[in-house]
């Protein structure tokens, strides 16, 4: 970055910075950019500003999953919750999320929860028996033949209905039998096909077969791995396939009548298995690590999966996906990439040499925020193993917190928050990390009509009178964040060594909060503290005369604990030889 200076009679340089960039942890970062940096923010931009304050919301007991679907919800232990009510049990684990409609769907346990109903069930159901009779029967209230299941005194209403797809196994006079067709009608213990649907005995083949032995008759649901909303379909992959739901039935992936109201699967030619799935720009868009897929079309008959050569999403970082302003953002194996329809393109060039695997995103609209596993760096030799020389594992390894905003085209580091699961919900985004706590990204300013203090420990009415304590709403502030930025080398574009003088810097500080100055010279030593700032409250500029040293280079860190904003950083600085120092 470039700097305005003006030079003094007695060779005295002032240079004035007013904007503050983002992140570039790169060797080639200049004078005035940032090369490192916790808690800090683009909200405030072009000022070098502290983020706000997080709320807890909740904390977990086993996190296993964070949703929002109207309401948020949440996976603790093998008890599933929405809006935080206990709904109903699942396994133990990490779980996959996707709603369509009124329900929300849970994988890999294959689960749902109705959000209108409140009913919470399987999305596969089984009948299993001894005794299966294959007959004539009616459809549409007209005599049928070989079309009719029967077990007597079975409620098949209990298990099924009309327009599912279900698989029969076991019958062994009739192999044939042995099918996935869909149910046109159900009466009491009967299930209606189509005519002939069935191989019956008999010349004419119209004689009643049962069968006996282990039976079972299923609706079942592919072991989908990754899963999305499009076009009131679920889509959803696992290995090189991928699978569409029933127009708008979550419940029938087997249904194939050549109708535009069917299910679809489709397998793809490339290596490797799928890695992530998205709805993004009206299209369903699957991904594997060097191969990106979008479906085109409206209904099955003119479905078609287009695939290209990219750079898709990295194994292992699937939650990484996340829509900002419109673009669609994830780490590849080349790092973070951003998304648009086209060839995606790599964004996260100002994270350095660093790299990452375990990624999860989210977006609170604007925003793009991505924690990830530091899997090593060439800079700072993060170690890929640990002392006694054995491999780190994940959760070993260190994790870092980025937010890139793209309307100004920054990164900021935040912390080093392992991030679990995002969800957004009423305006705001939460996370659910490895310690079990789920996180406001901000502060809200009201819930439901409540306002909450800045201790969140008394919401108060709309008339500032205390709510009673049954009727509080469980948010803790964060307290006072501790922040720090630390700029790149300063070389003022001079080769010779410079001396450095004085120091302006104009910020406001919020009340109770405090920060400190320091200086790095020619990359040795110590930080040197230069100023210390506390007890302030308001806009100020303040002048840090430091004692001269000669260098080829230094640094600068600004560190401190509250709310803080830089407007301006002013450097008096004199040029000095190239050999003296």
């Amino acid at each position: 970055m470039k700097l305005s200076s003006v030079k003094y009679a007695d060779g005295i340089t002032k240079g004035k910075q007013t904007k503050f960039g983002g992140l570039n942890h790169n060797l080639g970062a200049g004078d005035g950019e940032l090369w490192d940096m916790r808690n800090m923010t683009s909200d405030h931009y072009p000022l070098l500003a502290s983020r706000a304050p997080r709320m807890l919301y909740k904390t977990l007991e086993n996190p296993n999953g964070l949703f929002s679907w109207k309401e948020l919800c949440w996976v603790d232990g093998t008890g599933f919750y929405y809006g935080g009510e206990l709904k109903g049990a699942v396994t133990a684990g990490e779980k996959t999320f996707a709603a369509l409609g009124v329900y929300i769907v849970i994988l890999p346990d294959k689960a749902y929860y109705n959000t209108l109903d409140g009913k919470f069930g399987s999305l596969e159901s089984v009948w299993e028996g001894t005794s299966l009779t294959f007959t004539n029967g009616l459809l549409f209230d007209e005599d049928a033949e070989a079309n009719t299941l029967r077990a007597a005194g079975v409620k098949w209403e209990d298990y099924f209905q009309a327009g599912d797809a279900v698989t029969i196994a076991g019958a062994a006079q009739r192999p044939e039998n042995n099918k996935t067709s869909v149910i046109r009608e159900i009466d009491g213990d009967k299930l209606y096909f189509y005519e002939y649907v069935f191989r019956l005995n008999g010349a004419s083949g119209t004689t009643p077969i049962t069968e006996t032995g282990s039976l079972s008759v299923s609706r079942t649901m592919p072991d989908l791995l990754y899963i999305c909303e499009n076009e009131n379909r679920l889509w959803g992959c696992a290995g090189s396939t991928i699978y569409s739901s029933k127009l708008g039935d979550i419940f029938n992936w087997n249904v194939f009548d050549g109708l535009d109201t069917d299910s679809y699967a489709a397998d793809v030619g490339s290596a490797g298995i799928f890695t992530a799935c998205v709805s993004f720009l009206g299209h369903p868009v699957f991904f594997k690590e060097e191969n990106i897929y979008k479906v085109y079309g409206s209904f099955p008959s003119n479905f078609e999966v287009m695939g290209s050569a990219s750079l898709g999403v990295a194994e292992g970082s699937s939650r990484s996906l996340a829509i900002s302003s419109e673009m669609l953002f994830y780490l590849s194996r080349a790092g973070v990439m951003v998304y648009s329809g086209g060839i995606p393109q790599p964004v996260g060039g100002a994270l350095g040499l660093e790299r990452f695997s375990g990624a999860v995103g989210g977006s609170d609209g604007l925003k793009y925020y991505i924690s990830m596993a530091v899997v090593g760096d060439a800079v700072l030799s993060v170690p890929q193993t640990t002392g006694d020389g054995e491999t780190r594992a994940d959760n070993d390894r260190p994790y870092k917190l980025y937010v890139y905003d793209p309307q100004k085209r920054t990164w900021h580091t935040e912390d080093e928050t392992n991030v679990k699961y995002f969800a957004r919900s009423g305006g705001n985004l939460y996370f659910l990390n490895d310690e079990g706590e789920i996180w406001a990204t901000k502060h809200p300013p009201s819930v439901d009509g409540t306002l909450f203090t800045k201790e969140g420990t008394a919401p108060l009415n709309g008339d500032g009178v205390t709510r009673d304590a049954e009727d509080s709403v469980p948010y803790k502030d964060e307290g006072a964040v501790n922040w720090w930025a630390e700029f790149a080398d300063f070389t003022d574009n001079d080769s010779n060594k410079k001396g450095i003088s004085k120091i302006q810097i104009r910020m406001e500080l919020d009340a109770g909060a405090k920060a400190e100055i320091f200086m790095k010279f020619d990359s040795r030593g110590r930080w040197e503290s230069v100023a210390k700032i506390s007890n302030r409250k308001g806009k100020k500029s303040y002048y840090l005369p430091i004692v001269p040293r000669r260098a080829d280079h230094y640094r600068l860190k600004i560190q401190g604990v509250g709310g803080c904003r830089v407007y301006s950083l002013v450097r008096e600085y004199y040029s000095g030889s190239e050999l003296k120092s």
